[in-house]
């Protein structure tokens, strides 16, 4: 096994230039995505960011065919997919989830169907589901980093109103907020923050990147600004250590990286100060135990005191 200094080394080497290239854009898209994801998390939109997840496939693999940019192939069809789930799910005969449903699997296919008319179409495809360290080329980092940055600039722009939205929908229809218009907003920054996600964590496994850090910080904390500040730092932290392990054990990027984001919820949800399960039943221990027992007094004691 590399040593973790060995590792460091690595990523220096100008002959290894692709290690470094992986952990920048895996880095950067851990942090976008734990912002992201936070809004994700708190409205209960897992499934939006899947569908997302998937649908994002047919532009890659139309980028990949004809030479094309990936993260631009995948943004434009991110992005048109989010545009036609918002306009879709306004028709109430149908649920939501049944659009996403519909929209996702259609999408899937037609990447794969693409993606078989390309030289070398199974390793092509293996690359895209589960990711890769070698297959990033220097321009993908000035797109991914546009990307970011992008997303970064209109969450602080429309924070407020995000949040709105997220904690209660009539009452920000209410107050005249432009609700479908916000929530088009949101599923674009979630196909923007999965398209610059894929390459190194792959298809398959890019919610965890999107979900698992926010959700790890909702069990740490009840307030959304160290909740916006915790998921990134998760996500950032298990990309980099998650890097560090695929290449010290020769296993899989993106599975590694899911795997140590994994752990670190299983943890929090474990051992979290207020919301953890062993908090829980420390509380519930408490409560059953006789008032005298838990140090309080009764209410003699404190009439007489």
């Amino acid at each position: 096994m590399i040593s973790f200094l060995d590792f460091l080394r690595d990523l220096t080497n100008p002959d290894l230039a692709f290690l470094a290239r992986a952990l920048y854009v895996s880095t950067v898209a851990a942090m976008c995505c734990g912002i992201v994801g936070s809004y994700v998390v708190l409205r209960g939109m897992a499934f939006i960011g899947d569908a997302i997840a998937h649908a994002v496939f047919p532009g890659l693999a139309v980028a990949f065919v004809i030479g094309g940019n990936l993260v631009i192939g995948g943004l434009v069809a991110g992005v048109v997919t989010a545009i036609l789930v918002a306009a879709l799910s306004q028709l109430r005969r149908l649920r939501e989830d049944t659009i996403i449903g519909v929209l996702f699997v259609a999408a899937f296919a037609l990447g794969i169907v693409v993606m078989s008319f390309a030289p070398g179409y199974a390793g092509s495809l293996q690359e895209f589901l589960f990711g890769s360290l070698t297959g990033i080329p220097v321009s993908d980092l000035y797109a991914v980093t546009g990307a970011a940055l992008l997303v970064l600039l209109v969450l602080f722009l429309l924070h407020k109103e995000l949040v709105a939205v997220t904690l209660d929908r009539v009452m920000a229809r209410s107050l005249g907020l432009p609700v479908f218009t916000l929530d088009l907003v949101l599923y674009v920054l979630v196909a923007v923050s999965v398209v610059i996600s894929i390459q190194t964590i792959g298809n398959i496994l890019v919610l965890a990147l999107l979900v698992t850090p926010a959700a790890t910080a909702r069990l740490l904390t009840d307030r959304l600004p160290v909740m916006l500040t915790l998921a990134p730092i998760i996500g950032a932290g298990s990309a980099f250590f998650g890097m560090y392990f695929s290449w010290a054990l020769d296993v899989p990027v993106g599975g590694t990286i899911v795997l140590l984001l994994t752990v670190l919820f299983l943890v929090a949800w474990l051992a979290a100060p207020k919301h953890g399960a062993l908090a829980k039943l420390r509380r519930r221990r408490r409560r059953a135990l006789p008032v005298a027992a838990r140090g309080e007094q009764t209410p003699i004691a404190v009439a007489r005191s």
